[in-house]
């Protein structure tokens, strides 16, 4: 399980004053998988500038949403026994990043699996965190430390050629052409190993960092950690909305069940707001989800059935953050698309006029058409 409190904690390291990495290694590999450098030393021993440009990789390998960009992996038991991947990445941080051979075989596994037609940079740290007590009231208490956590951190940075620009050449006072050279960007792609869960070290878990939610690299996961990837942040929305179509149907009637469905969840997700583990719903909980919101027992009869067609037979959990909208509640017809703040969908109701169904919405104070208030040129 992933702990948002504790991603924060590792990041903090990645500062100059806090730093304890001591070892980093690099490999540039160009556009054809080719090794066009490698190197590995102190990591104290780089210039200052360098030092900071590399934090930042280092932090920004640790941002972003849990779930969707920060994605817990759990190695499968056959991974764990000798010849699997875990053992491996045992290996390779027990060696602290100072046998070669380890290293070059760390790249070419990354190199092998990863899919990128462009330049990229990979880089490999080693570090050691003496883990702080915490007081009752969150204070860390800096004697206390009773565990270390010994970790590896790998990031993968593109290398892009800087855009095409005029520039001003000091030395001869005249703009030219500037000078293209070859940049290393934020990285896209990146794992912590061991996980660092209820502070401290857990050698069954990784954490998995991917810059774009919906490029998983499935084939790459799978050949560097083993066992199945789990489902992106949006094939997780796409399967929970498949599930929900199958088993609502699409006959009529339904548009208050939706409304409800989508303010059940949301009411979820702000109950557990302050929880440090995101909220999860597995297959049980989505089947009480959708009960709760109205979904007709004889349509209920078949979510079994319809979650395994388009969840498969694996319980795996859907992240609430991945399948609930907290910035919009839109309501489309093949004319008209109604936009509702999502905590105002209340205002909108459907109702039986004349033999139609037509949708109700509740205006407690201005109107406005194309930005003009209608109803003050009404009452002129």
């Amino acid at each position: 399980m992933l702990f948002r409190s504790e991603i924060q904690e590792i990041k903090k390291q990645f500062t100059p004053d806090r730093c304890t990495i001591d070892r980093i290694c690099g490999c540039y590999v160009d556009h054809e998988k080719n090794k066009v450098s490698v190197f590995k030393t102190a990591f104290m021993s780089i210039p200052e500038e360098e030092m900071y440009k590399y934090l930042d990789i280092f932090q920004h390998t640790l941002s972003g949403t849990a779930g969707k960009n920060l994605i817990s992996l759990e190695f499968p038991m056959d991974q764990e026994e000798a010849g699997g991947t875990q053992e491996f990445l045992m290996t390779l941080r027990a060696s602290k990043l100072e046998d070669d051979e380890l290293i070059d075989e760390c790249y070419d596994k990354i190199i092998a699996n990863y899919v990128d037609p462009e330049n990229y940079y990979i880089t490999l740290v080693h570090a050691v965190y003496d883990i702080p007590g915490v007081s009752s009231d969150g204070l860390e208490i800096a004697d206390a430390s009773e565990h270390v956590y010994d970790f590896l951190l790998c990031s993968i940075c593109p290398v892009k050629l800087s855009k095409a620009a005029l520039g001003y050449n000091e030395q001869k006072n005249v703009i030219e052409d500037r000078f293209r050279d070859w940049v290393v960007d934020g990285p896209v792609k990146g794992f912590l190993f061991p996980a660092f869960i209820e502070r401290d070290t857990d050698i069954h878990n990784m954490l998995y960092y991917t810059k774009k939610a919906d490029d998983l690299q499935p084939e790459f996961v799978e050949a560097m950690f083993g066992g199945r990837a789990p489902l992106s942040a949006p094939d997780q929305k796409d399967t929970f909305d498949a599930i929900l179509t199958d088993t609502i149907g699409n006959d009529g009637g339904d548009y208050e069940v939706m409304k409800n469905i989508h303010e059940n969840l949301n009411l979820m997700m702000e109950d557990h707001k302050d929880d440090p583990e995101p909220l999860e719903l597995g297959k049980e909980e989505v089947k009480k989800l959708l009960a709760d919101s109205g979904v007709a027992q004889e349509k209920m009869e078949k979510f079994d059935e319809n979650y395994f067609k388009c969840a498969g037979d694996e319980d795996y959990p859907f992240l609430a953050s991945n399948i609930a909208n907290t910035t919009k509640f839109d309501i489309e017809t093949p004319d008209v698309i109604i936009k509702v703040k999502p905590d105002r969908a209340d205002l909108v109701e459907t109702r039986i006029i004349d033999g139609r169904q037509c949708l109700i919405i509740k205006v407690d104070d201005h109107i406005e058409v194309n930005g003009i208030n209608v109803r003050t040129l009404l009452n002129d």
